[in-house]
């Protein structure tokens, strides 16, 4: 064989329509029951310390690796300093209904010339732990991402995080594996946790979360009738 010749190897199927995607702006994002607000400490930081201090015990906090703040100062100057940039792009969560702030979440990873970004920094205050305003905020995230042209969304977390795995499981995104000694968190070891939606995944998942989402499939005490993983195909 001559060195020229390629060798007959497997290969990734050929993408010759592929375009970089768009890079996230600031700007919101709204749904029934949520808005996504591009974060500014100046408007966000009272009502995002409020409904952090719901947290008492700081458990909202353990895998990050910031947070719990000793007090109003030190949480708006991490605000000030590490949430303002376009990477990680962080975004308030405001419930619809009555207005109030309930937590953060955040594109981070943002690489459009191969069509990736990751949703990370994501911490709910108890008011939004388990709710359709939280879950609608990743909704709208994923579903935005899709919308600028990303071939991939990813969710990553500590390995012993079980709520961040239940969730991701829960909004239907495939587990991946476990990196085994990833990182070093709060001078813990962190094995990460890989999950992630593709963009053939997509349409089913967007079914399924609008069905979700429909008024009708709530009581009038807010109760699920069906849960999200009875609505997919």
């Amino acid at each position: 064989m001559s060195l020229t010749e390629a060798p007959a190897n497997p290969v990734g199927a050929a993408l010759p329509a592929w375009r970089p995607a768009a890079r996230p702006r600031r700007r919101d994002l709204e749904g029934r029951w949520t808005v996504l607000e591009a974060l500014e400490p100046a408007e966000h930081a009272d009502g995002l310390y409020e409904a952090f201090a719901e947290d008492r015990d700081g458990r909202g906090w353990t895998y990050l690796p910031y947070g719990p703040f000793a007090g109003r100062e030190a949480f708006e100057a991490w605000l000030d300093r590490d949430c303002t940039g376009d990477d990680p792009l962080f975004h308030a969560v405001r419930m619809k209904h009555g207005g109030r702030l309930g937590g953060l979440a955040a594109y981070q990873r943002v690489t459009p010339a191969t069509g990736t970004l990751e949703i990370g920094h994501v911490v709910f205050a108890p008011r939004l732990r388990r709710s359709r305003v939280g879950s609608e905020a990743l909704m709208l995230m994923i579903g935005h991402a899709f919308e600028l042209g990303y071939r991939r969304v990813e969710w990553k977390c500590d390995a012993l995080n079980a709520a961040s795995r239940r969730a991701a499981e829960r909004l239907g995104l495939s587990f991946e594996g476990v990196f085994r000694q990833a990182t070093i968190v709060k001078g813990r070891n962190r094995d990460t946790a890989w999950h992630s939606v593709i963009d053939s995944d997509w349409p089913r998942l967007s079914r399924a979360y609008a069905a979700w989402l429909d008024p009708a499939n709530f009581d009038a005490a807010g109760r699920q009738r069906r849960p999200l993983s009875a609505l997919f195909d």
